[in-house]
């Protein structure tokens, strides 16, 4: 099971940046600091009225080459609408971005519009810095509900889903032949089938194509792993939900993958999590299956060549029902709690979550559209691979399992522990105990300051 963010976390179409997991992100203890900074700071908001009488607003995001096409086109479609109000780009790629929205918000001069992440929404909420939506005319009336609720907190509605994700696995379908392996029914499989069919895969493959990639880096796999087994990444008090125990199983399977021959040696897998999602596994080819989210389909299968598959996740049972996915913002759309114009900022968000001219331009680039009015009215005008993209969301609807618990402050230092004592024990340095008790300790330490 390997994800994360490549955003989620994360983590979406950044096609530069490296993969799931979307690595190099922000600590929590960072975040906070600066956050705190922000508070007490005593400058202004750079947000301004032109001298040509209109309002202008900033609006930062991360993402790809083609999101920034896409999310600029929305920009003109807003302004045609909104003669009065001017909307200033701001973006980078994932691996700046929080830095320079810490730096930004400690100097009290964080963009108006904002895209913001699960992994850092409540750091930021709990803080002040973001402003709560539901005090303005955001209309929520026709966005999945049980998505909506992780923009919701004790600040109030922070952030409005930009659209929804699901964990997936994408398999790529030319691998499979070429190794004269069949893609696996995944209404049935299990872990066991995934291990013994990805080392058949690297078996039948010339060296250096593996049958998987390793979940070594992906928290998501991590949540979905928990699921199966009636835990959760975190619990409804904002602790950690599980024990080193239940990490202690994820890891020791990573072993069991890598005994396989089912996912590459450890120095390689260490290689693939720097690489960008062009030069991924899944798009060189050079593992049959990986764990991304089921948005960056499109961005995988145009870097790949070739018409990649979604599939589902194994579980225990061999039940798709028991593989316990759940709906995911893939980001969110927040203002800054000090901006001068909040009416403005609103406005603009109101439009890119409800917009049918914002849904034509931006499609299914943050997901599916998290309005079921949007996603209905744009569906004739999706790519194939965001029409799959559709579908498998859909299909997944009645087989979901309970909405995962808030996402704590510190949350956003959870990934990089993870990665780095999966590396520990896929290098033989730690047993799967050892690092397990380590892992926690420190996931609790990150949470709880």
């Amino acid at each position: 099971m390997s994800k994360s963010i490549k955003n989620s976390s994360l983590a979406s179409l950044d096609a530069p940046v490296s993969r799931r997991g979307f690595h190099r992100l922000l600590g929590g203890a960072a975040v906070a600091t600066t956050v705190s900074l922000a508070l007490a700071a005593c400058g202004s908001d750079t947000s301004a009225t032109n001298a040509d009488g209109k309002v202008e607003i900033r609006f930062s995001w991360w993402g790809s080459d083609a999101r920034v096409k896409v999310t600029t086109a929305a920009i003109a479609a807003f302004e045609a609408e909104n003669p009065g109000i001017k909307v200033k780009a701001e973006y980078g790629d994932w691996s700046g971005y929080w830095d320079k929205l810490a730096t930004q918000t400690a100097g009290n001069d964080a963009p108006d519009v904002l895209q913001m992440d699960e992994k850092y929404i409540a750091e930021y909420s709990s803080r002040g810095a973001l402003l709560d939506l539901s005090k303005y005319k955001v209309d929520t009336t026709n966005l999945v509900a049980d998505v909506l609720k992780a923009g919701k907190s004790d600040a109030g509605l922070t952030g409005i889903p930009a659209g929804i994700n699901a964990a997936t696995i994408i398999a790529n379908p030319k691998v499979f032949k070429d190794a004269g392996v069949e893609l696996p029914n995944d209404s049935t499989w299990t872990w066991e089938d995934y291990k013994r069919i990805s080392a058949e895969v690297t078996k039948g493959s010339p060296d250096g194509v593996t049958g998987s990639t390793a979940y070594s880096a992906d928290q998501a796999s991590l949540n979905v792993w928990l699921r199966q087994n009636g835990k959760d990444f975190f619990a409804t008090d904002g602790k950690l939900g599980f024990a080193p125990t239940d990490l202690e199983g994820w890891l020791a399977f990573l072993i069991e993958l890598g005994d396989a021959k089912a996912i590459p040696p450890a120095s390689t897998v260490i290689e693939e999590q720097a690489s960008p999602l062009d030069q991924s596994a899944t798009a060189t080819g050079a593992a049959a299956m990986s764990f991304w989210w089921s948005n960056q389909l499109p961005a995988l299968e145009n870097a790949a060549g070739t018409e990649l598959q979604i599939l589902n996740y194994p579980s225990k049972t061999g039940n798709s029902a028991d593989a316990k996915l759940w709906y995911k913002p893939s980001q969110f759309w927040s203002a800054s709690a000090r901006t001068k114009h909040p009416e403005e900022a609103a406005k603009l968000i109101e439009f890119l979550a409800n917009s049918t001219a914002a849904g034509e331009a931006l499609l299914a680039d943050r997901g599916v559209p998290t309005s079921t009015v949007v996603r209905a009215a744009v569906a004739d005008k999706m790519t194939p691979a965001n029409v799959r993209v559709i579908d498998f969301i859909d299909g997944i609807k009645d087989k979901l399992g309970p909405v995962p618990p808030a996402v704590p402050k510190g949350a956003g230092a959870m990934e990089e522990i993870i990665k780095r004592y999966a590396s520990e024990v896929m290098f033989k340095r730690q047993t799967p105990s050892e690092a397990a008790s380590k892992a926690v300790e420190e996931m609790t330490a990150a949470i709880s300051s």
